[in-house]
């Protein structure tokens, strides 16, 4: 299984369609076999579930995601769990290990918010650039 997760600084990216980096891990029988960081080449929303798929990514973790993002994954056939934080080498581990907690509902759209609205599970990381995910 291929397992990618948002990229920043060893934590994982709490904004999905802002993610600048992937960490990928090729992993088999519960183990991490190699790991890579990958850049995203400015991909956006859109076209980052194309950018998982044509590197055969299986599964997606991630902090904060919109529904259209969500829907491209689902499309691509990429398991999501959203709602992490923390290193992304322990998420791994603990997705590996059955032990990944994750939200399914870890949500990052702005458009129902209205005022003073936030940002799926951002935490104390801010990223939503003036109140908006789409940049």
């Amino acid at each position: 299984m291929k397992i990618a997760v948002t990229y920043e600084d060893g934590q994982v990216f709490q904004h999905f369609g802002h993610t600048e980096q992937f960490k990928l891990y090729d992993t088999a029988d519960g183990k991490v076999l190699s790991s890579s960081v990958v850049s995203t080449g400015g991909s956006g929303h859109g076209a980052l579930a194309g950018f998982l798929r044509a590197q055969g990514v299986d599964a997606l973790i991630c902090g904060g995601i919109g529904p259209g993002a969500r829907s491209a994954l689902s499309e691509a056939g990429i398991a999501l769990y959203g709602g992490v934080s923390g290193s992304v080498d322990a998420a791994v581990a603990a997705l590996l290990g059955g032990t990944l907690a994750f939200d399914t509902e870890a949500n990052c759209d702005h458009h129902s918010h209205g005022e003073g609205g936030h940002c799926g599970h951002h935490g104390e990381h801010d990223g939503c650039h003036g109140g908006s995910c789409h940049g």
